[in-house]
């Protein structure tokens, strides 16, 4: 293992879960992420004598449940890693380890490059960071983000509560998602545009194109990009208008991720960026179940609370 990734994995075990010495822990990985698996596991264990590795081949899609004997070393562990090609975020088995009891993080997609970089950070300054984010818009009615490459768009968040994303798995039944750091919010109502220039898929880092969506009483109403409409056309058709569902709107608050690199599980924690997603949202406060959940970045936003501009990391 070189230097890069054991310093990456250090930060997973010691910062985000704080893994003790009487503790268990289970990394569950697949044949595509095998190196980060072990990375994790080699650290892991020179914490604690009662760390395991279990590995299995790559899920065909997000959300696919893995085989029992994976979900049953979530289960019984204290906490648990899960570096693997398809997410298992939310799966029952995950869902079943933390009301277990186990804390962790899933890991879903992680590349070399993801893992390295966003892992290189003070996660203790992150979770400061989305205090700060959080005092600023948490009470707020209205959130207005606007850019120079045309974004106009105002979100009423209602009744439902911003949330952080810290990395900070340390208390049983806690869960994240690795890299970390956003404030992110399923709003009630959204009204206007949004231009997304940073990464989307399936382009990943779209490098000069922008891709312009038009959103209206909380639904996406007009996609300008072929590929991209395709796809929440092919979600439609299992689920109809919640496909075009205005899913999430994140703010990027990891300070060590200094450049996008076209992973939408990096690049939208982002310190000074937004994230804007089209689908699914009820893993995260709202209540639109749907196949797809597609995360869009924002570059150089400026971002308005009740009229105030919010001071981004």
């Amino acid at each position: 293992m070189d230097d890069d990734l054991r310093a990456a994995a250090e930060t997973a075990i010691h910062q985000c879960l704080d893994l003790g010495d009487d503790e268990s822990l289970a990394v569950v990985t697949d044949d595509k992420r095998a190196e980060i698996g072990e990375a994790l596991y080699a650290v892991a264990s020179e914490v604690t004598d009662d760390a395991s590795i279990v590995r299995y081949p790559p899920a065909s899609q997000h959300g696919e449940e893995p085989p029992a004997p994976v979900a049953a070393a979530m289960r019984e562990a204290d906490a648990f890693l899960a570096p693997t090609t398809k997410s298992l975020s939310h799966t029952r088995a995950r869902g079943a380890a933390c009301d277990a009891g186990a804390r962790g993080a899933t890991l879903p997609g992680i590349t070399r490059e993801v893992f390295v970089t966003g892992l290189d950070a003070d996660y203790g300054a992150i979770a400061r960071h989305c205090d700060d984010v959080l005092d600023q818009i948490g009470d707020a009615e209205e959130i207005r983000v606007t850019t120079e490459a045309g974004t106009d768009i105002t979100f009423e968040p209602g009744d439902r509560e911003f949330l952080a994303d810290t990395g900070d798995v340390s208390e049983a039944g806690s869960f994240s998602n690795l890299p970390a750091g956003e404030v992110f919010v399923s709003p009630e109502d959204a009204n206007g545009t949004y231009v997304v220039d940073g990464t989307m898929m399936p382009y990943g880092l779209l490098e000069g194109r922008e891709l312009r969506f038009e959103v209206e009483d909380g639904y996406v109403t007009d996609i300008s990009d072929d590929e991209v409409r395709e796809q929440v056309e092919a979600a439609a058709e299992e689920v109809g208008r919640d496909a075009y569902n205005l899913a999430e709107l994140g703010i990027g608050t990891n300070v060590g991720v200094r450049d996008l690199v076209g992973s939408v599980l990096l690049d939208e924690k982002a310190a000074g960026t937004v994230h804007i997603a089209i689908g699914d949202d009820a893993g995260i406060g709202g209540d639109t179940d749907a196949p797809l959940h597609l995360d869009g970045i924002v570059t150089e936003p400026t971002v308005w609370a009740d009229g105030e501009v919010v001071d981004l990391p």
